[in-house]
């Protein structure tokens, strides 16, 4: 009587990598107080590890939506997502803004507080990344179709990648080759992603180390107020605000879908870049359930346009700065700049450090007198700034699993399977092997 053995399903050391992770970031906090000046010099590994991340972003995103958009029926469709998406974003970003004001008049953090000179200059060169609103809509469309590949601009891929993706649609069955063609480019892209990952620890603890022993204790004291607020503030805007939402809409528990994008968060986290998670995510979406069409124009949208811990940290922020400087906003000004930072918070992509870059900017723009007071947060924007991206995060994956749901491109059985464990992610490849990944162009 013969035997058949089931094939040897290769194992999954991806855990590993994570538990790596975690043991780097606590051994660089200890570097940062045990020996700060030399820790301070390991800061290029953390930029190191997230260069490399924002390396594959661009590609990640043109796969991703010219294959979403390019194989759907109808141009209408991705209307109706991007349509929706961006009524949602502004909706929600200008909801935080808001928020960030009424924290920021509450808890008044940056009253008592002097600031001094070497502090003043540190927030001078921050302006340098300012940008009128019109240069920032000028700055979507690349030098050439090409560029927009190769300039780390996420919008200017976006906009490429969605020319692409209407021009595949109207091409019909002769528009399948490339599809195919960009499905297996997809693959190697996210096969390149998976090997990068593996110096996640080594830029964690660089990361870590150079915070710590840059600003030490004694650094924070002064601003403990303006942390804690803003750290509580993000935390209920996710778990009350949009928990809240995402339950009466959808039924779907907030912790379960955070439970299942656990190992993003903890990337996160670490890296302080929310970018270094947007490829694991549009794979883990498409994965749950929501259709590759929504997801390819949901989250790299919502990138750019959905940046609620952002949006949070520029209004709190801003009055944290004015009141330390003892030039606190009137009421009126108060309203004029959350209708600026509305537009102004559009620009400030989840990449570690452009929130300071793009409150400055703000500042530059509507009260330059406040501009030096940006030096005051330069310490401690790093822990900020994990913050913000853990806030922008969130809020992207529950929008995707909103506009889905409100769109019909949400498979809810499946979701369901995913989120209780019986259809678990391949980490391996992080995309699904199947013939489905590849739909037929439309006719």
């Amino acid at each position: 009587m013969s035997t058949t053995t089931a094939p040897k399903v290769p194992r999954d050391r991806t855990h590993y990598l994570y538990i790596a992770v975690i043991v780097a970031v606590f051994a660089g906090i200890a570097l940062g107080f045990a020996a700060p000046d030399f820790a301070e010099k390991l800061a290029p590994l953390g930029e190191l590890f997230v260069k490399l991340i924002k390396m594959m972003i661009s590609p990640v995103i043109f796969c991703t939506i010219v294959l979403g958009v390019g194989s759907i029926a109808s141009a209408a469709q991705v209307g109706k997502v991007g349509g929706l998406a961006l009524g949602y974003f502004v909706t929600m970003s200008t909801f935080a803004l808001a928020i960030g004001l009424v924290v920021g008049n509450i808890l008044k953090p940056g009253e008592g507080l002097n600031l001094d000179e070497e502090l003043a200059k540190a927030g001078a060169k921050q302006v340098g990344a300012s940008e009128s609103g019109w240069q920032f809509f000028l700055n979507i469309i690349p030098e050439t179709l090409l560029s927009a590949l190769t300039s780390g601009q996420v919008l200017q891929t976006l906009l490429v990648a969605l020319l692409v993706g209407f021009a595949l649609q109207k091409m019909g069955p002769a528009g399948q080759p490339v599809l195919t063609g960009i499905a297996h480019v997809q693959k190697l892209v996210f096969r390149i992603l998976s090997m990068i990952m593996w110096l996640a620890p080594v830029g964690a603890f660089g990361a870590m180390a150079a915070v710590v022993g840059a600003t030490g204790w004694d650094a924070l004291k002064g601003l403990l107020t303006v942390m804690i607020g803003f750290y509580v503030t993000c935390f209920l805007f996710v778990f009350v605000i949009l928990g809240t939402l995402l339950r009466v809409v959808t039924g779907v528990n907030v912790f379960s879908l955070f439970k299942y994008l656990g190992r993003e968060f903890l990337l996160i986290l670490s890296t302080s870049s929310s970018e270094s998670a947007l490829p694991r995510v549009i794979a883990k979406m498409e994965h749950a359930g929501v259709d590759q069409s929504t997801v390819g124009v949901v989250i790299p949208t919502g990138y750019s346009f959905n940046l609620d811990g952002t949006a949070i940290y520029l209004t709190m922020a801003s009055l944290f700065i004015a009141d330390a400087m003892d030039k606190p906003f009137s009421l009126g000004q108060q309203i004029s700049l959350l209708l600026f930072m509305i537009i102004a918070s559009k620009g400030a992509a989840g990449v570690t450090g452009a929130g300071l870059a793009t409150l400055a900017g703000g500042l530059n723009s509507h009260r330059p007198d406040l501009v030096d007071g940006v030096g005051l947060i330069v310490g401690i924007d790093r822990f900020m700034s994990e913050a913000r991206a853990l806030t922008n995060f969130a809020g992207n994956s529950i929008a995707t699993v909103l506009v889905g749901h409100w769109t019909g491109t949400l498979d809810r059985e499946r979701l369901d399977s995913v989120l209780s464990g019986d259809v678990p992610f391949d980490e391996q490849t992080m995309i699904d092997d199947s013939p489905a990944e590849v739909p037929e162009a439309p006719r």
